[in-house]
């Protein structure tokens, strides 16, 4: 039987301008190409050369995706080069520290070469030094070798230099871009967005996270919770499946809401792979509920069930709860909710900035938006990617309240067309000073809490995505941390 713990009682001209770069770096590296491949001919064919064809040696290739370098463990020859290129959506690079080597960033779609040669025969480490991707798991090594052959061939990768003008290449110089085919992809995408906002659009993709748990009430009087971690499958945009880490099957997991001096008991069962606990991200507990094994608690190791009972403060709390043993692997792959604890003070009728709160404000939505960047869930909105992420529509005279959680990697600048974001909390803290913003940048473990107020002269629909423009769009046009706020006009019928 399965083991079962109680305890005791968390714009056009700069393009013109990057292009004629561009197209001077490319025509530099031609003529440098053009210069060395005469060398290497006039070596080993005069009788002047080594003769021991390190010269010649093709660059290796290698792929970048999120979050992983592929092959993860690459063998080259002595005096040898990589060419890398970004496979996926998000900007990378490349660094061997021991060879003094970085490349520039690459931006999705393009290649770099990394020369090598300065490395003797052994075993050195690779990484993505973009903040966060190692840790994610963007990291290998390079073993170099007398003799050795380029290790792992990967599909897509080449070398760079296609013989593409630079008005029709990317960044690097080394991909034909068709624009047309980009432009299709944006407005076909857009379409697939606007859609799903139809009354009566079925959803884009099945399963919805961040629905309400209802307590249970003991026998006690507890307030009681049953969360159950397993590995599911979930589709983060129309036609991509993947493996999430879930709790109670959904990504999000459950929103806990609850109320100051409530006392409450959350039992866990395990059924993922690996041991877990539960980390309270932001909720005041006492030192042995806390869930970080194995220093507050035993691991639950797969199969196992725990249970967690606690008394909750007397203030209003707006936390998160995630795993924290394992939490590299379970919190980029879908686990982590929301926990609140009452209704955040608002700064009712009080004037921020020359604009006036009413005093009888009444919240009529409250979101959690919860960002992710890594993992199986990868870029996305509570637990979604563009064009699956839905909108948020609303009215004139609206009170929108958005609490945005941050359980990714890196920091995501969210930005809001249009509306002013009026900024009314951070980390569950009411401010002393709210302030507008319309761009609020949310680090990882961060929460800030938001008011939108739409009026008459915002109606529309109004792009929402975070701005760090590769988490927003690709090839392929809007992508990953995308919405929309749809402001309707009352006068009209929806």
């Amino acid at each position: 039987m399965p083991e079962s713990r109680t305890n005791p009682p968390r714009r056009d001209d700069d393009r013109s301008a990057f292009t004629s770069s561009v197209a001077a770096f490319v025509a530099t590296g031609a003529f440098f190409v053009a210069v060395m491949a005469l060398i290497v001919v006039s070596t080993s064919s005069g009788g002047g050369g080594s003769g021991n064809g390190v010269a010649t040696a093709a660059p290796v290739p290698i792929s970048m995706s999120e979050f992983k370098i592929s092959p993860a463990a690459i063998t080259m020859p002595t005096g040898g080069k990589l060419i890398a290129k970004n496979t996926g959506s998000m900007v990378h690079n490349l660094q061997v520290k021991e060879a003094n080597v970085t490349t520039p960033d690459i931006q999705p779609g393009g290649s770099a070469e990394m020369n090598l040669s300065s490395l003797a025969p052994g075993t050195y480490p690779i990484s993505c030094i973009v903040p966060g991707h190692a840790e994610a798991g963007m990291k290998g090594t390079v073993t170099v070798s007398d003799g050795a052959a380029g290790g792992g061939e990967v599909a897509g990768a080449a070398p760079g230099g296609s013989g593409s003008s630079a008005a029709d290449s990317s960044a690097s110089g080394s991909e034909q871009i068709d624009w047309a085919a980009r432009d299709k992809a944006m407005a076909d995408g857009m379409q697939t967005f606007l859609d799903s906002l139809k009354p009566g659009a079925p959803p884009l993709t099945p399963g919805q996270g961040n629905q309400k748990l209802a307590p249970t009430i003991g026998a006690d009087g507890v307030k009681e919770f049953t969360l159950e971690a397993s590995v599911i499958d979930w589709q983060t945009e129309p036609g991509k499946t993947v493996k999430a880490w879930a709790y109670n099957n959904q990504v999000p997991a459950p929103w806990i809401r609850v109320e100051p001096n409530d006392r409450v008991r959350i039992k866990f069962k395990n059924n993922l792979p690996a041991s877990s606990d539960i980390h309270w991200h932001g909720i005041s507990t006492p030192f042995d509920q806390d869930g970080v094994s194995p220093l507050t608690q035993p691991m639950v190791k797969p199969g196992e069930s725990y249970t967690y009972e606690f008394t909750l403060p007397n203030r209003t709390e707006l936390g998160m709860y995630h795993p924290h043993n394992q939490g590299e692997v379970a919190v980029p792959n879908g686990m982590f909710g929301v926990f609140q604890v009452g209704d955040l003070s608002l700064p009712r009728g009080r004037t921020v900035s020359g604009r006036a709160i009413p005093a009888n404000l009444q919240v009529t939505q409250e979101l959690p938006m919860v960002l992710n960047d890594a993992g199986s869930i990868g870029l996305s909105l509570n637990g979604k990617s563009y064009p699956a992420t839905g909108a948020t529509v609303a009215k004139p005279g609206d009170a929108i309240l958005v609490n945005y959680y941050n359980e990714g990697l890196q920091v995501h600048p969210m930005h809001l067309h249009r509306l002013n974001q009026l900024v009314v909390a951070k980390d569950g803290i009411p401010l002393d000073q709210p302030y507008y913003a319309d761009t609020v940048l949310i680090g990882p473990g961060e929460r800030y809490s938001v008011l939108i107020l739409p009026t008459a002269e915002d109606i529309g629909a109004w792009a929402w995505h975070c701005h760090i423009l590769t988490h927003s769009e690709s090839a392929k046009g809007l992508t990953g941390m995308v919405t929309a706020l749809v402001v309707t006009d009352p006068t009209k019928p929806t």
